[in-house]
């Protein structure tokens, strides 16, 4: 059988935590090639690069694996890895593992999950992977089971064309995990507020915050998996298309 080539990025930097995790359990899998920011990426949704030079830089940072540090966001990182450092598209892509989590709408800011949906776009079986804990520390290791498993099952049965999956683990201990849930992305959204501050010159600047809400609560959701306890796997793909309202507007008569 012929060795299965996974391309790995995320969001978070070519340094953190996370991604090491990922390449040490994803590299018993297959031929693993990294390309990742070389700095962090987070909230860089699917953003491009096409103002300034893009920079690839090859690294010495993983034992026995390729790896390559970008200047771009997530989804430049994609594309350099596929046309220019492969020469051609991988058996599976793997983003993450995202330090917090990237449930229901979170999705449209995340980098991680963008690369995973560039990869989607690209007909590239893609999974990104998120923790609910933003510690730069934060302990991976009971997800790394899950990972496998998941990492196998895509390999052997692949994907829909033009999804992948979003996948979030809850901060519990690998005994408090009740399993997985495949489900749906919850209809929640940031109810921003904007922190005014002074800089030592008294010009004012300011500082994003909010808290994350859930519109109407709803089961079989990936915020209702993971306040009980389980990991939500959610099939996403990029069609943001309302089908719902096609024949509204054509009632229209446009």
């Amino acid at each position: 059988m012929t060795e299965k080539l996974i391309l790995i990025t995320n969001d978070d930097s070519v340094h953190a935590k996370g991604i090491r995790a990922l390449i040490e359990t994803a590299k018993l899998l297959g031929r693993v090639v990294v390309v990742a920011p070389d700095k962090p990426q987070s909230g860089m949704g699917h953003a491009i690069t096409i103002n300034h030079p893009l920079r690839i830089n090859k690294i010495d940072l993983f034992p026995d694996v390729e790896a390559y540090s970008c200047s771009g966001t997530p989804v430049d990182c994609v594309k350099l890895a596929i046309y220019e450092v492969l020469k051609r598209k991988p058996d599976l892509l793997l983003s993450g593992i995202n330090h917090g989590e990237n449930t229901s709408t979170n999705v449209l800011y995340s980098g991680t999950m963008s690369a995973a949906i560039e990869g989607a776009m690209e007909g590239i079986p893609s999974i990104g992977f998120s923790l609910a804990d933003y510690s730069s520390d934060a302990d991976f290791s009971h997800c790394l089971p899950f990972i496998t498993k998941i990492i196998n099952q895509t390999l052997n049965k692949g994907l829909a064309l033009n999804t992948c999956l979003n996948v979030n683990f809850p901060n519990l201990s690998l005994d408090k995990i009740k399993g997985v849930r495949i489900c749906n992305q919850a209809h929640a959204f940031w109810a921003d507020r904007f922190d005014k501050r002074l800089d030592q010159f008294g010009n004012p600047y300011f500082w994003l915050t909010g808290d994350f809400d859930e519109v109407i609560p709803k089961e079989n959701t990936d915020l209702d998996a993971m306040k009980n306890g389980y990991i939500s796997v959610v099939p996403t793909h990029f069609d943001l298309t309302n089908y719902q309202s096609i024949s509204i507007l054509e009632d229209w008569k446009l």
